[in-house]
C-alpha cells in the first residue's frame, strides 16, 4: 500500500512552489550567485594582449588547457579573473581529507562535529590560498614566456596576476559556499556545472558549423548524438541504482502490548562517491601543467614530453585519468561511508542483517558488499569518463560532448532537483499541519 510520504512526493508539482516563499528565495539566491559568477568569466585579467593570447590559445585548445577552459565556463580562453576557477579549492580538499586519514589531530576533529568540521574546513581556506598564488604565479610566468602575449613583463606583472587569480579563487570558494547555505544544492558542483552549460549552445554551433563545411560527416554528427544520449541514460540509471541490505528489528513489548518486528533496508548506492572522482582527477592533472609553466620552455626535456603527453587521446592522459578516478572513487566511499559506525548504530537500535551477527561480523559484511559495488562504481566512472573523451580526441568534437562533462551536469541537476523536491514536499506537510487542528500547529 502506498504510504502518505510516497502520494505527497507522487503530487509534487509546480503549483507548489509558487507557494514556497523560502523554496523561491533559495532558487532566485542561486540563480543570481551564478549569474555573478558568469560575469566575471568575462571580466579580463590586466596586463595581458587579448589577441595575442587567443591566437595562443587555439594552439593549445585540445590539450589540457581545453578541459579546463570547459570547466571554468571559458574563462582560461578569455584569461579571467576567474581563470582559476575553484580547482585551487578542491585540490586543497584532496590533500586535507588524505591528510585526515593519516594524521590524528586532524581525525580527531573530524570525529569533534560541526565544530571539528568548521575548524577543518578554514584549514581548507588557508590552503586554497596558498595553492592559487602557487598556481597564479606559475601562470604569470607562463604567459612572459609565451611571446608577446605580456604588454609589460616583468614583477609588477607576476604580482598582480598572482593577487588577481588569487581573489578570483577565493571569492568564488565563497560564493560556493553561500550557495550552499542560502541557495539550493551544493556550491561548488552548480559552479563547475554552469560554466559547462554555459558552454554547450556555442559547442552545438561549433559541430554544426564543422559538419557545413564538411569537417565532420553527417554520420559522425549523428553518432555523437547517440552516444552522448546514451551515456546521460546510462548515468542515470547508474546513479539511481541501489544494492538494498535488509535490516530486521525484533520484536518489542510496550508495557502489556507486544509490537511485530519490522523490516527496513540499508541503501547503498553504487556510486557513493558522485562525481567526486573526475573533479578531483582533472583537478590533479593541472598541477604538471603549473610546474612546467614555472620553466617557460626552459625546463627539463622530460618535464615538457609528460607536458605534452597530457592531451586528450594520450596514453599517458588516458592511464592517468582512469587511474586518479579509480583511486578517489575508493577513497571517497571510504570517507564519505563508515561501516563500522553504520554497524554499531545498527546495534544500538537493536537492527540486524538475518543471518549475520551484530557488532563485528555486520561491519566486516557491509564493507564486503560496499568494496563490490564500489568496484562497479568506478568501472562504470572509468567508462562513462574515458570512451566519450575517445571520441571527443579522435573526431575533433567539442570537449562538451564528453563524458566528465555530461556526468558532471546530469549528476548535480539530479542532486539539486531531489533537493527542490525535499523543500516542495516539506513545505505540504506544513501546509498540512497548518490545517489541521493538531496542538503542533498553535506552537
Amino acid at each position: 500500500m502506498v504510504s502518505a510520504a510516497e502520494q505527497l512526493a507522487a503530487n509534487l508539482n509546480f503549483g507548489a512552489l509558487a507557494k514556497a516563499e523560502d523554496l523561491k528565495k533559495r532558487i532566485w539566491f542561486t540563480l543570481g550567485a551564478l549569474l555573478v559568477y558568469r560575469v566575471g568569466t568575462f571580466i579580463p585579467m590586466p596586463g595581458i594582449n587579448p589577441d595575442a593570447f587567443a591566437d595562443a590559445f587555439k594552439n593549445a585548445s585540445q590539450g589540457i588547457l581545453g578541459l579546463f577552459n570547459m570547466f571554468s565556463g571559458g574563462a582560461v580562453e578569455r584569461m579571467a579573473i576567474f581563470a582559476l576557477n575553484i580547482m585551487p579549492y578542491i585540490s586543497a580538499s584532496i590533500i586535507l581529507q588524505l591528510l585526515t586519514t593519516v594524521s590524528p589531530t586532524l581525525e580527531a576533529l573530524k570525529k569533534e562535529g560541526e565544530a571539528g568540521r568548521k575548524i577543518i574546513n578554514q584549514y581548507t581556506r588557508y590552503l586554497t590560498a596558498v595553492l592559487a598564488a602557487f598556481q597564479a604565479y606559475g601562470i604569470a610566468i607562463g604567459l612572459e614566456g609565451s611571446g608577446n602575449i605580456v604588454i609589460d613583463p616583468g614583477w609588477f606583472f607576476r604580482i598582480s596576476t598572482v593577487i588577481t587569480l588569487t581573489g578570483g579563487t577565493m571569492f568564488l570558494m565563497w560564493l560556493g559556499e553561500q550557495i550552499t547555505s542560502r541557495g539550493i544544492g551544493n556550491g561548488i558542483s552548480l559552479i563547475i556545472m554552469s560554466g559547462i552549460v554555459a558552454g554547450i549552445p556555442s559547442a552545438i554551433i561549433g559541430t554544426l558549423e564543422l559538419g557545413r563545411q564538411g569537417a565532420l560527416s553527417t554520420g559522425l554528427i549523428l553518432a555523437v548524438v547517440v552516444v552522448a544520449t546514451g551515456v546521460i541514460a546510462f548515468i542515470v540509471f547508474m546513479e539511481r541504482a541501489q544494492r538494498r541490505l535488509l535490516i530486521q528489528y525484533p520484536k518489542r513489548q510496550i508495557g502489556n502490548q507486544m509490537f511485530e518486528g519490522q523490516s527496513s533496508h540499508l541503501p547503498l548506492k553504487l556510486n557513493t562517491s558522485g562525481v567526486i572522482p573526475p573533479i578531483f582527477a582533472s583537478s590533479l592533472l593541472l598541477v604538471p601543467t603549473t610546474v612546467a609553466n614555472f620553466s617557460a620552455g626552459k625546463g627539463p626535456e622530460w618535464l615538457s614530453y609528460f607536458t605534452t603527453m597530457l592531451g586528450h587521446g594520450r596514453p599517458v592522459f588516458m592511464l592517468l585519468y582512469v587511474s586518479l578516478i579509480v583511486f578517489f572513487a575508493f577513497f571517497y566511499t571510504a570517507i564519505v561511508f563508515n561501516p563500522v559506525e553504520t554497524a554499531d548504530n545498527l546495534k544500538k537500535h537493536g537492527g540486524f542483517i538475518p543471518g549475520i551477527r551484530p557488532g563485528e561480523r555486520t561491519a566486516e559484511y557491509i564493507d564486503y558488499v560496499l568494496t563490490r559495488i564500489t568496484v562497479i562504481g568506478a568501472g562504470y566512472l572509468a567508462i562513462v569518463c574515458l570512451l566519450p573523451e575517445l571520441l571527443v580526441s579522435y573526431a575533433a568534437v567539442p570537449f562538451y560532448f564528453g563524458g566528465t562533462s555530461l556526468l558532471i551536469v546530469v549528476s548535480v541537476t539530479m542532486d539539486t532537483v531531489a533537493q527542490v523536491q525535499g523543500y516542495l514536499l516539506a513545505h505540504q506537510y506544513e501546509g498540512l499541519i497548518r490545517k489541521s487542528k493538531l496542538r503542533g500547529s498553535r506552537r
